[in-house]
């Protein structure tokens, strides 16, 4: 059965690129009140990092926790080790709250690389990685994922991105192709697939199957997208002006998108991601309209 969470992204708590504007507990107490049974851990430090504690605030709410963001500089090998460190932390701390289900969602170096940053819903082939660098990039989220798999107990799966080395859908594939279906699959998420790559996200449940373990409902607003292509704006500036829009109100097929998860069997969890940065709009009303939608769709 799927089940709908949502994500401190929503409310300000983005990537570690923007510093939070609002507790943690104001953000799950919103979550509780607004219609969500789940949550993802958002910037690590922002929830309670000690397992006892984190179990109780969770406890208390009868909140979920589900998966959390992790952003390793895979394209560099002398990084690859803090990487899979990183995560495995990360990992540990969702087992001990959660269960094996949990995952560590890679979203590889969020806006660090500042050619992709800038050209975030326009990139080119030029500016990817050439056949050494994926070499390099697929053995580390191998590894990243084997031992995520291995130490923490809990599952990896891969975020399409605007501002990284893997946002097109050409991209994707190739990383697919190069790294084991049983250790790494895919978070799609709804949003940043149809900027990033220009396609349609019920497509990409269908081809990659099985390979789906978690899903990001975001939608996004075609004349931001279009106006970011026109004025050349950096990822984050597109995202500071509104291209992840309330569900229902962009361009993305969420019908659609449903038809195409239950066509495969699809019975993980979907997350609300509306990425704000922080004091935009106002996400507890919004968070209660997404979820609203949902339901007008069926779930």
């Amino acid at each position: 059965m799927i089940r709908i969470a949502n994500a401190p992204c929503s409310w300000g708590v983005i990537e570690n690129v923007a510093g939070e504007t609002s507790g943690f507990t104001r953000v799950l107490d919103e979550m509780v009140e607004t219609g969500y049974v789940g949550t993802e851990l958002g910037d690590w430090g922002f929830m309670p990092t000690d397992p006892g504690l984190l179990r109780e605030e969770l406890a208390k709410r009868n909140l979920a926790m589900l998966a959390s963001f992790a952003t390793p500089w895979l394209q560099d090998a002398s990084r690859h080790q803090q990487g899979a460190d990183d995560a495995v932390r990360i990992g540990k701390l969702l087992a001990a709250v959660g269960d094996s289900n949990n995952m560590i969602v890679i979203g590889n170096d969020p806006y660090g690389n500042p050619v992709r940053g800038q050209n975030a819903g326009r990139v080119t082939p030029e500016m990817g990685l050439d056949d050494e660098g994926w070499k390099v990039f697929a053995r580390g989220a191998n590894e990243l994922a084997r031992r995520v798999h291995d130490e923490a107990g809990v599952r990896t799966v891969i975020h399409s991105h605007l501002g990284t080395l893997i946002e097109t859908g050409a991209e994707v594939r190739r990383l697919l192709d190069m790294t084991d279906p049983d250790l790494l699959g895919v978070c799609l998420d709804t949003g940043h697939w149809r900027f990033g790559t220009g396609e349609n996200p019920a497509d990409a449940v269908r081809e990659f199957g099985d390979r789906i373990w978690h899903v990001h409902f975001k939608d996004a607003d075609p004349a931001v997208m279009e106006e970011s292509r026109r004025q050349s704006w950096h990822g984050l500036e597109s995202t500071g002006h509104g291209v992840f829009c309330e569900l229902g109100k962009g361009c993305v097929d969420f019908p659609g998108v449903l038809a195409a998860l239950n066509e495969i069997g699809y019975n993980g969890w979907i997350v609300v991601e509306q990425d704000v940065l922080p004091g935009m709009g106002h996400p507890k009303e919004s968070a209660r309209r997404n979820r609203e939608y949902l339901r007008s769709i069926g779930v």
